[in-house]
């Protein structure tokens, strides 16, 4: 077995979704949810068929994002798995959504920050054993950094 990390292409500003499906209805029932969510999110998906033509089949509504997805998920190169790229909307505003998809198995990460997928190979194939998500903490939060975090969730509005 090989092991191997692939770091996920992606500009600063997006949030990333890397999960596990299993079917090739994946992609289009992804799209309908995610369309469901907001009028104003962009998005692009691609997810890595595992079986028959084992193509990577893609969707969005921003083709940037798709073409984005697109490669990443040749990247991986993991079978069942899919990626989504988000725009003007956050990962925490569509998880319930892509989690209620009837073929989704599991989601590894949902985030803004650098991303690797730990890959593991053998003769069969591609397989996501797990992701690295930004960097390790530089320590615990002090006092002023609770208040700091509450004011920040009441700012963006997750808190009243």
């Amino acid at each position: 077995m090989e092991l191997t990390a692939v770091p996920i292409d992606k500009p600063d500003e997006l949030n990333v979704i890397i999960g596990q499906s299993h079917f090739i209805k994946t992609v289009e029932d992804l799209h309908e949810a995610l369309v469901g969510t907001s009028p104003h999110l962009k998005f692009g998906l691609a997810f890595c068929e595992a079986s028959g033509p084992r193509l990577v089949r893609y969707s969005g509504n921003d083709d940037d994002l798709a073409d984005l997805a697109t490669k990443n998920a040749t990247a991986v190169g993991a079978g069942h798995s899919f990626i989504v790229f988000l725009r003007d909307g956050y990962p925490v505003n569509v998880l319930n959504a892509i989690r209620n998809v009837p073929e989704v198995c599991g989601i590894f990460c949902a985030t803004a920050n650098p991303v690797e997928v730990l890959i593991a190979e053998t003769p069969l194939g591609r397989g996501i054993i797990g992701v690295i998500d930004g960097a390790p903490p530089l320590g615990i939060e002090t006092p002023d950094d609770r208040t700091a975090r509450k004011q920040l969730l009441r700012t963006i509005g997750y808190k009243l």
